[in-house]
């Protein structure tokens, strides 16, 4: 029997939480519903879900502060996490995401966009058919074990940006844009806005640490992958 996705549902209104879990019932999701932030953290301690909608803001604790601890622990660093707030200022967006969000969704939404963006953020974290290496300088990603390193130290990514980073590596010197990086990152997940690249671009240059002066902005185009950034790194003379 094909075991459903597991998808935990931290809402703290009953009639949402409860309108939610019924909709993922009925189209192959198995919810599990808990309604404050120490509930949540006792589910994820327990098993870990295939995906968390986390509303913002919670009894004894918000959604972005267990997002952030969720990202800075190895056990649910790539957990994906998608936010359910009324909040819908750019600003707060840009906060839900800083904390380690894939998404956010904003107060009143229908079921249908929920499950697209569930899906899709499911399709985003399936093993991807590539099995490459790539190596530019002293900076090598791994494709098939998932892994980063620069001048021989593993960097700690998550999913979203570990994408992003493959698909520049791939195709260096070459200006993409916003939306070319939407359709090859992303897919056909039409609700993410182009703020949401200049985010996880933001999050990618702070994981590569000192390799992050590769990741260039074109202004008014946008980003490319630049090997002759990292040269001063790998000389020997």
């Amino acid at each position: 029997m094909k075991k459903l996705p597991r998808v935990l549902v931290v809402e703290d209104e009953p009639a949402i939480s409860e309108l939610i879990a019924v909709n993922l019932r009925h189209n192959g999701f198995a919810p599990i519903v808990v309604f404050d932030a120490q509930a949540a953290q006792r589910e994820v301690d327990a098993v870990l879900p295939d995906v968390v909608l986390l509303d913002w803001m919670l009894p004894g604790g918000s959604g972005v502060q267990l997002a952030r601890a969720w990202r800075a622990d190895e056990r649910t660093r790539t957990l994906p996490i998608i936010m359910l707030t009324a909040r819908s200022e750019e600003s707060d967006k840009v906060q839900g995401l800083d904390a380690g969000a894939d998404d956010y969704v904003t107060k009143p939404f229908s079921a249908q966009e929920l499950l697209a963006r569930i899906r899709a953020v499911l399709r985003r974290r399936a093993p991807e058919a590539v099995s490459d290496t790539v190596t530019v300088g002293s900076l090598t990603l791994d494709a098939a074990a998932h892994r980063v390193s620069f001048d021989g130290r593993e960097l700690k990514l998550g999913p979203t940006e570990f994408r992003l980073l493959h698909y520049l590596m791939k195709h260096p010197e070459r200006v993409h844009t916003r939306a070319t990086l939407l359709d090859r990152i992303w897919g056909d997940h039409v609700f993410i806005e182009e703020r949401t690249v200049d985010v996880h671009i933001k999050r990618l240059r702070e994981a590569l640490g000192a390799a992050g002066v590769a990741i260039e902005t074109v202004r008014g185009a946008g980003y490319r992958f630049s090997a002759q950034a990292l040269r001063p790194a790998t000389a020997t003379d």
